[in-house]
């Protein structure tokens, strides 16, 4: 089964995530911080992260940044979801590796539509 790790301190919204991704075959981790995130991140070594950007302790864009830096992790996929739109953040998140980048609020199929286009359908 294809893990999925959800990073992200607002607790509904990755309920709501994990709910979509579960329902859609996915198996789902989640961490309500970056530290925990970026451990999580390397223990499980998942196929997919759906990572938030503002977050306590470590925030998304250091997350990615030390993964996409690390040849274990590099290849992973990671959809950066965050309130935070201009144009000069999606830079930042292009310059740490970020795969895809998804304003929030967000529609709960588009982001099933987008893991899958990265890791493919639940087997």
């Amino acid at each position: 089964m294809k893990k999925i790790l959800i990073v992200d301190d607002e607790q509904d919204i990755v309920e709501s995530l994990k709910f979509v991704l579960e329902v859609s075959g996915f198996s789902c981790y989640c961490a309500y911080n970056g530290e925990d995130g970026l451990k999580m991140a390397k223990e499980l070594v998942p196929d997919l992260i759906i990572l938030d950007v503002m977050m306590p302790k470590i925030n998304g864009y250091k997350i990615s940044r030390l993964l996409k830096f690390d040849a274990k992790y590099k290849d992973i996929p990671i959809l950066m979801v965050t309130a935070r739109s201009q144009d000069e953040d999606k830079l930042i998140g292009e310059e740490t590796g970020v795969d895809e980048y998804i304003t929030k609020p967000f529609e709960l199929d588009e982001i099933v539509k987008k893991v899958e286009e990265y890791i493919g359908k639940a087997d």
